[in-house]
């Protein structure tokens, strides 16, 4: 500490004594922004002194890095960095999912929050896009340290620093000078829509872009420099697009910003870069460069200007000197801020501590994401403050627990007839253990269900949850109809139904593993033709399956998504004991069977692994592979056999899709996977995959089930060519997908959403 105020001392000294004093003044653009740090470059390169730093939005996170001790290499480093893609997009890393936690899949979109507000309930619809989780835990790792040596006072950082954001209620500004710094620069370019506001010092701040986005007059007013030097990449007040709605509300908040700085006050530099959109951080390269050859013309003129130098040598000194007094991120004591309950208190405190005195910024990272995990916590941001009394940090938690209900919309919306829609509601209460009550609807011609339950989480030293759902389940593969430009062969009719009432309960093994075990009631019915032709008088064949079933199983999963999938992995091996009673009833095309009674008992073992291998950042491999084994013996005939049985549904499409090659008792089956990112949202995958059969299932003359001897007698191809754009609340996709089958061979779907279906009873 001593080393920077003697540092800052001379500084001071310097100034006072007359030298030129010079402000760098850094504006607001998003992505944009990065050609600061090009700007920044060459300033330093050239031995131009930076004396005083003010900034909004990115020019606040430019500024701040800089003001507090990294260098243009080390902002270059961070900004390309893994971790700083995460927390720009509020995606979580492969090693911070915690699966234990999270809810059975299902098709959502939007979740809106419901509130009691003035004795009036109110649907609360969300505040940001972008989850603001990882975001919040960055700033508060990244500038912790620099907290501590600057005492939290803007001056006395290595450069001093200022920063504005915007207060929501008054929409005035507010310069931040003081606090938290990783606070104050979340709080500058918190754009609205994108990332939620935070509160400090009980005001509501959002992005300073609104009302200040090049604060050169804040400049002139706090430091009072010799000369400014002010960088600006922020596009002109445009006409919004018609379709634009979020590019339409930024317009309605964002004020004009006067962006001149006269002759006498200094120099204004400005980078043009209408190419580059708000989150286009992967154009680093092209950004950093145009902003440093904005200032090679002009370098001359900057030069003749400030006559003052302060060499490369002299700056990475006073870098060192800053940087040295930083104390290791090591953590003691937390305090828990926004929950009332003692107990949820101290559930959280010991999540995170384990019983230790002192933890690692690793394992407070590891604790933190199973924390923000829990369904009962709707936010939780840390603020690091240093105890100088025992050398370590202590941790403030502002929580803000969930509301208490919320609902969920979502589906998917296709060019063919497998649209759904989707509604949930669940309410929650968190106390000494978490109860979440559960309910969802879907709708549409091709799939229709219902289902009820609860979940109860206890927080025990080893963690475990139950569970119990009932579940109504229909699809209608008539309705489907899933020719690829005209309905030119009759589709096959097949009905299912199936209700459960299942029992569950878990615990976790490890960060991305659980063990589960349950017992499922099941009530099935499947109605079918076993022929191509038949009137509309003819009624189908029908087959009854009541079972109980249990399992055993492990899980794995760590990836990104539940639908194309581009890292991570999912492994499953699952064990069932099914004991059941079939009955079949013959329809009027078969009349020559008589009905049928037989009791089914038998062991299932399924086994899934689904893994994808990042080459790079663009391009990814994936692999897949399936295996069924059972001893499960034919039903009734063959149709009833068929869909009995389980099948191998690798792509989204094949879930609506009845294939009949794609269903066996035993089975195994494998694929490949290649991924190319276009761009952070869009990518493009091929998927290939093989299925054998083993003992495959002929079906007879008489269409009864008849085992073939050989073991591998055939194999059955499916793959899909899909281009894919993450929008943020769901995949907008185009598929051509292909299947070894029957009649048709080739769809070509037009998709937005996800194709998920609740649990059925058994497999």
């Amino acid at each position: 500490m001593k080393k920077v105020f003697l540092v800052n001392l001379v500084i001071l000294l310097t100034l006072s004594a007359g030298a030129q004093r010079v402000g760098l003044v850094l504006s607001g653009g998003g992505a944009k922004g990065l050609a600061h740090i090009g700007v920044i470059r060459v300033l330093e390169a050239n031995n131009i002194p930076i004396d005083y730093i003010a900034g909004t939005s990115i020019g606040a996170i430019v500024g701040g890095l800089y003001a507090a001790g990294y260098s243009p290499d080390e902002m270059e480093e961070l900004f390309r960095s893994d971790e700083f893609y995460f927390w720009s997009t509020g995606k979580i890393q492969q090693e911070y999912r915690y699966y234990f936690k999270q809810r059975e899949e299902d098709p959502s979109w939007i979740e809106l929050k419901v509130d009691r507000r003035e004795d009036k309930l109110k649907i609360l619809p969300p505040t940001n896009i972008i989850p603001q989780e990882q975001m919040d835990f960055a700033f508060m790792e990244i500038m912790a340290a620099t907290n501590a040596v600057c005492r939290n006072n803007f001056d006395s950082l290595m450069i001093p620093f200022r920063c504005v954001a915007t207060d929501v209620y008054k929409n005035a500004p507010v310069v931040l000078s003081s606090g938290d710094l990783g606070e104050a620069i979340r709080a500058s370019m918190t754009v609205p829509l994108y990332f939620k506001p935070i509160e400090i010092n009980n005001v509501l701040l959002f992005d300073g872009g609104i009302v200040n986005n090049f604060p050169h007059d804040i400049m002139k007013e706090v430091f009072k420099p010799d000369i400014i030097i002010g960088h600006k990449v922020a596009d002109e007040p445009k006409a919004p697009s018609p379709d634009d709605v979020i590019e339409q509300i930024l317009n309605i908040a964002m004020r004009p910003t006067n962006y001149e700085i006269t002759s006498e006050e200094g120099i204004l530099m400005e980078t043009k870069l209408k190419d580059v959109g708000l989150l286009d951080f992967k154009k680093i390269d092209d950004i950093m460069m145009r902003g440093a050859q904005t200032v090679y013309p002009m370098i001359d003129s900057i030069k003749s200007r400030i006559k003052r130098r302060v060499s490369v040598e002299e700056v990475t000194r006073r870098r060192e000197a800053f940087n040295a007094q930083k104390p290791a991120l090591l953590f003691q004591n937390i305090q828990v801020e926004g929950i009332s309950d003692a107990q949820q208190r101290r559930f959280i405190i010991n999540s995170i501590k384990h019983r230790q005195n002192i933890f690692t910024i690793e394992n407070f990272k590891k604790e933190y994401f199973k924390l923000v995990s829990d369904e009962q916590i709707r936010s939780m941001r840390p603020i690091a403050h240093f105890n100088y009394e025992t050398g370590y940090f202590d941790v403030h938690l502002k929580v803000e627990p969930e509301k208490k209900a919320r609902i969920n919309v979502g589906g998917n919306i296709s060019t063919k007839p497998i649209n759904q829609g989707f509604a949930s509601f669940d309410y929650r209460i968190f106390k000494n253990r978490s109860y979440t009550f559960s309910s969802n609807i879907y709708f549409g011609r091709f799939y229709s269900s219902f289902k009820l339950g609860g979940r109860i989480n206890y927080p025990s030293k080893t963690p475990f949850y139950l569970a119990g759902y009932f579940t109504f389940n229909r699809w209608d593969f008539f309705s489907s109809s899933n020719e690829l430009f005209f309905e030119n062969v009759r589709p096959p009719y097949i009905i299912q139904y199936e209700n459960n009432l299942r029992t569950e309960a878990g615990f976790p093994l490890g960060l991305h593993n659980k063990i589960t075990g349950g017992v499922a009631w099941s009530w099935s019915r499947d109605e079918y033709y076993q022929i191509e032709r038949f009137n509309k008088e003819d009624t189908p064949d029908k087959t009854n399956f009541n079972a109980i079933a249990s399992h055993v199983g492990f899980e794995s999963n760590s990836q990104n998504q539940p639908q194309y999938a581009t890292d991570g992995t999912f492994n499953s091996l699952t064990t069932w004991y099914i004991v059941g009673k079939e009955r079949n009833f013959p329809g009027s095309t078969t009349e020559s069977l008589s009905r049928k009674t037989q009791n089914h008992s038998y062991v299932m073992v399924k086994g899934v692994h689904d893994r994808y291998y990042p080459l790079n950042r663009k391009v990814i491999l994936g692999s897949r592979f399936e295996a069924v084994f059972s001893n499960k013996k034919n039903f009734g005939n063959y149709t009833s056999t068929v869909l009995s049985a389980p099948g191998f549904y690798p792509t989204p499409h094949s879930k609506a899709v009845f294939a009949e090659n794609f269903h066996a008792n035993n089975y195994l089956a494998a694929g490949l996977k290649g991924i190319t990112h276009l761009n952070s949202q869009l990518h493009f995958r091929l998927e290939g995959y093989a299925f054998v059969p083993v003992h495959e299932v002929q079906k007879t003359p008489e269409l009864l089930p008849k085992k073939d001897k050989h073991v591998f007698d055939n194999y059955y191809l499916q793959g899909m060519a899909a281009m894919v754009y993450s929008t943020g609340v769901g995949p907008l996709s185009v598929a051509l997908n292909y299947y070894d089958k029957t009649n048709n061979k080739w769809f070509v779907t037009l998709n937005f959403g996800y194709i998920l279906f609740n649990k059925r009873g058994i497999w």
